[in-house]
């Protein structure tokens, strides 16, 4: 990392309690354009599936009438390549007026109708990851307050085309920006992404101070060996990032891809426990105008929706990783569990588990635990802390627990 200068420090430090805005209390949950839209701007070719306002109003439909919006599914979030690739004649952000020829304050304005909430892309550097305008230095009031203007409800504030002393005094003046608007507006980081996603170069404490959340790792792609990267890099840096998370903070592994075209049924569950057990926000990229009933039904999970969005907040961690199996465990409020075991071999022949609670450590309540099986919603039964539960998993699946106390 460059060093930062002493003023660029002290700007920091000045603005390191800024973030006091009340949200995301628990991960947020949405549909997200990037990973299965990407920049595509025709229009003309493709008006159905290109960054327009087309796009995001058939989404918001989708959320507020096929079940999603009922479940926590509220945050609609147009990602890059929405701008003209010029700022208007006062130095503001203007959306493509061909692709959003009634702006994005009605767009927010159709969205807030929907019972639902509008999220934006932004750049701390000189142009998006796209090539489009970016917010600089000098920029950083006047975007904060178009947004509020138009009633966004949440930024996502990305770091090409930059440097480390930009993005250290810009991130932190972002969120006093965005602040001093008066309008609640969600902020997500990408800051730690490109700073290698660890310490030093990353500070988890100031992070929680200026963001709602933020992206540690790389973005994910439509495949499953991206899904388990994500999942193994959070597994060998869990001591660090556990920590940071918690209630309206959030570490962010990246969009859930269930539902496209790269994961299988029982990796589609994988993705969808780890990022519960994880207290990852859910924000879904995918098509849900034709998505398939069996990736509607894992997203729609309603038990693994709570435990994604269980009030304690804490981030679950790897117990065990070994050449076949990983267990991952979070603590729920209420003296609760909720385990996920994985089996990563891909050799077409489900493997049992044997597990107990003893072993996973859950063991405050000496009557013993009501335990279910997630996905397939099923009672296994009430187990003492030393009674076998066994477990069958499919290649490259899990099977996901919710663990619950005897004891009142």
């Amino acid at each position: 990392m460059q060093p930062v200068p002493l003023v660029t420090l002290l700007s920091v430090l000045g603005l390191a309690c800024s973030l006091d805005n009340g949200l995301m209390r628990t991960p947020p949950m949405g549909w997200l354009a990037w990973e299965r839209y990407r920049c595509n701007t025709d229009c003309t070719n493709d008006p159905d599936n290109c960054i327009s306002e087309h796009l995001f109003r058939a989404m918001a439909d989708r959320l507020a009438e096929d079940g999603w919006r009922a479940l926590g599914y509220e945050y609609v979030n147009i990602d890059d390549c929405w701008t003209s690739k010029k700022r208007d004649a006062q130095g503001r952000l203007q959306p493509d007026p061909k692709r959003f020829p009634s702006g994005i304050k009605a767009l927010a304005d159709y969205v807030h109708a929907k019972g639902l909430k509008l999220g934006i892309y932004g750049d701390m550097g000189l142009y998006t990851c796209g090539g489009y305008p970016g917010t600089t230095l000098d920029t950083v009031q006047i975007d904060a307050e178009t947004f509020a203007e138009w009633g966004v409800d949440m930024l996502k504030l990305d770091g090409c085309y930059s440097n480390d002393s930009m993005k250290a005094e810009g991130y932190p003046k972002m969120s006093a920006a965005l602040n001093a608007t008066g309008r609640p507006i969600a902020y997500s980081c990408s800051w730690p992404a490109y700073q290698g996603g660890l310490p030093p170069q990353v500070n988890y404490t100031q992070l929680g101070e200026i963001c709602n959340l933020w992206r540690n790792y790389g973005d994910i792609q439509d495949s499953w060996d991206d899904v388990l990267n994500v999942i193994d890099w959070f597994g060998r840096n869990q001591e660090v990032l556990q920590p940071a998370a918690g209630p309206g903070h959030w570490n962010d592994p990246d969009m859930l891809i269930i539902g496209d075209f790269g994961l299988s049924y029982e990796q589609s569950k994988v993705q969808m426990a780890l990022w519960a057990v994880l207290a990852a926000p859910l924000f879904m990229s995918n098509d849900l105008r034709s998505i398939s009933d069996k990736a509607k039904e894992i997203l729609q999970n309603q038990m693994a929706i709570s435990i994604n969005q269980d009030r304690l907040g804490l981030q679950g961690v790897r117990m065990l990783k070994d050449k076949y199996f990983e267990v991952w465990k979070r603590t729920l409020s209420k003296g609760e569990y909720a385990v996920a075991f994985l089996l990563t071999a891909n050799d077409g022949t489900p493997r049992p588990y044997l597990a107990n609670l003893a072993k996973l450590y859950i063991v405050d309540c000496r009557l013993g635990y009501k335990v279910y099986d997630v996905f397939d919603s099923s009672f296994l039964g009430i187990f003492t802390l030393i009674d076998v539960i066994y477990l069958k998993i499919n290649p490259s699946g899990v099977v996901l627990l919710h663990i619950s106390p005897v004891c009142v």
